[in-house]
């Protein structure tokens, strides 16, 4: 029997937000840093896939998407107010991007369309780096820092350096400015949550209609993805699970290479991206539309946890205490 959903009407083009909420978050970035000069890196491309995602950071303060290599400069006590943020793209390649595609070259209407009025080549940034830390003599460090088995953080690693060639220059850690400012959403940051979890809804609609005996995991995740691509998402947040039979107790299975078979629950895990944010949505199945009896009675039982869960959510509240509410639900039930 084929469900049946009611889902949201979305706005084709889809919500975004503007250069003027990008310039307000680098401008409170900037009064955090209380005179010490921030970095926050793009990122380098990949070779992997092809596709450049920037370090969340990055795109949270400049909202930039296809600029690897690019770096933001904080500079609070710059006597320019222009340049207290300033923008740093690798320098033009024509011959490269006959092959990856042409980049803009910095003029007015790049600065409009980015908000930003401070926009340079990042063969300059040295000496912009150099000319704010001998002003400052401080350096704020707004990468997360690295563990000590992983390459360090960009920031750190050039401000290490700079720190080499100005005498008195300190290094501070300020990984958790950022992060705070993340975690409380603005109205236009809801919107594209929303609409990330629009598309999603979709995609598991589109899902539903294809578990049955017979089809493999795979097309149920590519049914899922290109129903997300069909409304606008650039790609899944992860990589979808799609776990029939015993995959679906594996809690990150990705192989995804198995059939279906009547009598199973299909476990599917995933969610699309959109403007940069993402939704995560997991639903269990019946493979063939109708569960067993027992099927149906760990469903509800795990349901109920869920509930309890969301029920107990309120400001204060720790994760374990959520934790505890879920699993008081599961453990009384023996």
């Amino acid at each position: 029997m084929e469900p049946s959903i009611t889902l949201p009407a979305m706005n084709a083009a889809g919500p975004c937000i503007g250069p003027a909420e990008f310039r307000s978050r680098r401008d409170r970035i900037l009064q955090t840093l209380d005179d010490a000069v921030g970095l926050v890196s793009a990122g380098d491309a990949g070779h992997d896939d092809g596709v450049f995602r920037p370090h969340a950071d990055f795109e949270y303060l400049t909202g930039i998407v296809d600029e690897p290599g690019a770096m933001l400069l904080l500079d609070p006590t710059n006597p320019d107010e222009r340049r207290r943020s300033m923008l740093f793209l690798k320098p033009l390649n024509r011959e490269r991007e006959r092959w990856d595609g042409y980049r803009p070259e910095i003029s007015a209407a790049l600065r409009e369309r980015l908000g930003i009025e401070a926009i340079f080549r990042t063969d300059t940034m040295p000496r912009a780096l150099n000319t704010a830390v001998r002003r400052s003599h401080r350096m704020a460090c707004l990468h997360t820092p690295s563990m000590y088995t992983q390459p360090v953080s960009v920031d750190l690693m050039i401000f290490r350096k700079v720190a080499e060639r100005i005498p008195g220059a300190a290094i501070e850690d300020r990984g958790e400015a950022l992060a705070k400012m993340r975690s409380v959403k603005s109205p236009g940051e809801v919107a594209l949550i929303q609409q990330a979890i629009d598309i999603t809804g979709v995609g598991f609609a589109a899902m539903l209609r294809t578990v049955r005996p017979g089809v493999g995991e795979y097309e149920v995740q590519e049914t899922i993805e290109h129903a997300y691509r069909d409304r606008g998402s650039r790609s899944p947040a992860f990589a979808t699970i799609v776990g029939s039979g015993v995959n679906s107790t594996v809690l990150h299975y990705v192989a995804n290479d198995q059939t279906l078979t009547d009598g199973d629950l299909v476990c599917v895990d995933s969610g699309a991206v959109f403007g940069g944010y993402a939704a995560d949505v997991s639903r269990t199945v019946p493979v063939s539309g109708t569960f067993s009896k027992r099927q149906r009675e760990i469903y509800e039982l795990v349901l109920e946890a869920e509930t309890a869960a969301i029920e107990a959510i309120k400001p204060g509240v720790t994760f374990a205490e959520l934790d505890d509410a879920a699993r008081g639900v599961i453990t009384g039930a023996g």
